[in-house]
């Protein structure tokens, strides 16, 4: 059974029943001593039923209580691609996880899958919320005891906000305002956030480095760069140890087969290139659509770092073990490679073994020529490094996923 919540910003709180609406109890002469003791045996199970109701009688739940040599971690958006893969990951490595998710843009497929393999008790819980509301967010931490918060959760496709700009900073800055600021009242002391490359803009020299300059052209990388300016103006008065992981192209699934990427269908247009090869080579689409040829680069089209989803988790737990207090650590998360979206597309041809249509369109608005990472800082600060560099080798992984769920979770 799924270990799951619905938080009400409103209680209910038991009406309490008079003696008065107990007359049916009661019997018809005084005198009557069978009455009498039926009475009293009635007051006494009331009383039980009203202490066991009570919440300063009843047990604590693992997750409202710190527990020693166990580590809480809410993961924000821990329904979605990268998010579920995370608390996969933490499961796996015997921590406690929430997941807070409004199910916007995760699935609840996805924690079935979770619940479904870690069913024991006190492992995970999810709580379908949404973090714009206060009210909410204030019930998750005053009713859980976290040692720490991934916060992933975020709309996070750059042609979108160009299209909906204030709906990313309100669903990316706000948020993560809201978040941080119940970390700061409830003392929860470690932040690992989830960031990305699209701060940097269009930087002028490759590969980017954690000192490259946060121009953002999009309101995503906008949206991105103010939250981490938040964090970090926090930071310089708070014992509070931050992690700020800016991440790059993210590809591939679970290698176990149990998670994949699966965007909601009127999201797929603006989604990741990978969903869309998979489409095409499923039929779905009649083709992939390659928006932009003519970038200066070698073959006209976009230069991305693809970062396998797995190398990906990996960094954020390495993260996690690391992170300070009174510190904060800021790392680009990639493989240090670029590929043309035109090698991308060929790459997964051959993971999939169609020879999918391709529609060469213009440019998508807010996109930039070329990014790619130098990882060297997270190299030898976290001893992080991708190990799943191959390109095709991870289209495959996530190909694998994608046939045997042609509807993504919507089977779950």
């Amino acid at each position: 059974m799924l270990n799951s919540s619905v938080v009400r910003t409103q209680r209910r709180n038991p009406r309490p029943l008079s003696l008065g609406e107990m007359d049916c109890l009661e019997p018809k002469t005084k005198n009557n001593l069978t009455g009498k003791l039926l009475l009293v045996a009635s007051l006494l199970i009331l009383a039980v039923i009203v202490i066991s109701q009570s919440s300063s009688f009843t047990s604590p739940s693992a997750f409202s209580r710190r527990e020693e040599g166990v580590t809480h971690v809410l993961v924000t958006g821990g329904a979605g691609y990268i998010g579920s893969h995370a608390a996969l990951r933490l499961l796996r490595d015997s921590y406690r996880v929430t997941i807070v998710d409004n199910l916007s843009r995760g699935n609840l497929g996805a924690v079935k899958t979770l619940q479904r393999l870690f069913p024991q008790t006190g492992r995970l819980q999810f709580i379908y919320a949404d973090l714009g509301d206060p009210i909410a967010v204030e019930k998750i931490f005053s009713e859980n005891a976290f040692d720490a918060v991934m916060h992933f959760a975020a709309v996070a496709y750059v042609g979108e906000s160009t299209l909906y700009p204030l709906k990313y900073y309100h669903n990316i800055t706000s948020n993560t305002l809201g978040v941080l600021e119940a970390m700061a009242r409830h003392k929860v002391k470690k932040l690992i956030y989830s960031s990305t490359c699209a701060t940097y803009g269009e930087p002028e020299k490759m590969p980017i480095t954690e000192d490259t300059p946060q121009v953002p052209i999009n309101p995503y990388g906008k949206a991105k760069k103010m939250a981490e300016d938040m964090i970090l103006d926090f930071s310089k008065n708070s014992d509070m140890a931050v992690m700020i992981l800016r991440y790059f192209n993210v590809i591939g699934s679970d290698p176990g087969g149990r998670l994949g990427e699966a965007p909601r269908p009127e999201l797929r247009e603006q989604g990741r290139i990978s969903g869309a090869c998979f489409d095409a080579a499923r039929g779905f689409i009649p083709g992939l659509q390659v928006k932009g040829t003519d970038y200066k680069t070698s073959d006209g089209t976009c230069i991305r770092d693809y970062i396998d989803v797995t190398d990906l988790v990996d960094a954020h737990v390495k993260a996690l073990v690391k992170a300070q207090p009174r510190k904060v650590g800021i790392y680009n998360v990639g493989t240090g490679k670029g590929r043309s979206v035109k090698e991308f597309v060929e790459a997964c041809k051959k993971a999939t073994g169609v020879e999918i249509k391709v529609d060469f369109l213009p440019r998508r608005p807010g996109d930039y020529a070329e990014v790619y990472s130098d990882p060297t800082k997270i190299l030898k600060d976290l001893n992080w490094t991708a190990r799943f560099t191959n390109l095709q080798d991870s289209l495959q992984v996530a190909w694998r996923w994608q046939k045997l769920h042609p509807h993504g979770y919507a089977s779950y």
